[in-house]
């Protein structure tokens, strides 16, 4: 609503189209409208008379809000006629663009709060104006889910970065064989790779196991004897305690910019990534060369130590 109210207004104004002077006057009022339904709580009084008069009040908050919402909507539907005819193009379909967003809002609103039904996931839009933008649900302590899109990346002994992928609309089970593939392409010495749980599956298994001489995959759920056989195998328990080492890769890449992307669009995102993992490639050439450089400080230091002294 905000971006509709602003764009409707300026784009009016701009080209001389009556009947927005006060659209920052209806946009501080949606907000306020918003404001008012965002601090409303259901009442925990087991009196159900108290429930249902405090539901009352906030299934009437969230109609003055709706209300206020259409009747806008209603009016720069009106004003997409005028400013049409007088060649705002971009204004129109940008206004247009978010009038669908804020009707699919309204239809949510109603259907969650004023019927009680469960949005499916599907449905969902988590981000206007990136909406490649995905739920991760990262299941651990602290922050459980996280809005953004998963990367997957490969890191070797030397904590280099090999390949990465982007998963837009895939899981981790779905690029295992991929991942692997694509590292080869470039690195045809690859021979043994570690994965999380995550990346399981019958199929991948299988593939994996003839992709690579060390298929370190563990499997989920219960472990069969065999399963069992092959997973407290050394080799095996030995890969896997390595494998936590890539905690450290994705802190260094969150360090390196991959915290939070400010680029914009999908081809911005993967721009940002690509960069962020040069960026730690880079770094870790220069811890490297800065260890080196110690040692041979160190060594130069030693020898000076035992040089007798002149008489």
């Amino acid at each position: 609503m905000r971006v509709v109210l602003r764009e409707s207004g300026r784009g009016c104004e701009h080209y001389g189209v009556g009947g927005w002077r006060q659209w920052q006057y209806h946009s501080r009022s949606v907000k306020q409208l918003f404001r008012q339904t965002q601090k409303l709580r259901y009442s925990n009084s087991k009196n159900p008379e108290q429930q249902a008069h405090k539901r009352q009040q906030v299934h009437q908050a969230y109609r003055d809000y709706l209300d206020q919402a259409e009747t806008l909507l209603a009016k720069a539907q009106q004003s997409l006629v005028l400013l049409a005819a007088s060649g705002a193009l971009a204004e129109v379909a940008t206004i247009e663009h978010f009038m669908a967003h804020a009707h699919r809002q309204i239809d949510q609103i109603q259907r969650r709060v004023l019927q009680g039904q469960t949005i499916p996931h599907q449905e969902k839009v988590f981000s206007l104006f990136e909406p490649h933008t995905r739920w991760l649900c990262k299941g651990k302590a602290g922050v459980p889910v996280e809005l953004g899109v998963a990367v997957c990346v490969m890191e070797d002994q030397y904590q280099f970065i090999l390949h990465h992928r982007i998963l837009w609309h895939e899981t981790d089970d779905q690029v295992a064989v991929a991942m692997v593939k694509g590292t080869q392409a470039q690195f045809a010495d690859l021979r043994q790779c570690s994965f999380d749980r995550a990346f399981h599956s019958p199929d991948n298994r299988k593939a994996l196991d003839a992709l690579l001489d060390h298929n370190i995959l563990p499997k989920k759920g219960h472990l069969s004897e065999a399963d069992k056989a092959r997973e407290y195998d050394d080799h095996f328990v030995q890969a896997r305690r390595q494998h936590a080492a890539v905690e450290s890769c994705i802190n260094n890449l969150q360090q390196r910019g991959l915290n939070r992307c400010r680029a914009h669009g999908k081809h911005g995102f993967a721009r940002h990534v690509a960069l962020a993992i040069v960026a730690a490639n880079v770094h870790r050439i220069g811890v490297l060369l800065q260890r080196k450089e110690k040692a041979r400080l160190a060594r130069q230091a030693r020898c000076d130590a035992q040089l007798p002294l002149a008489a």
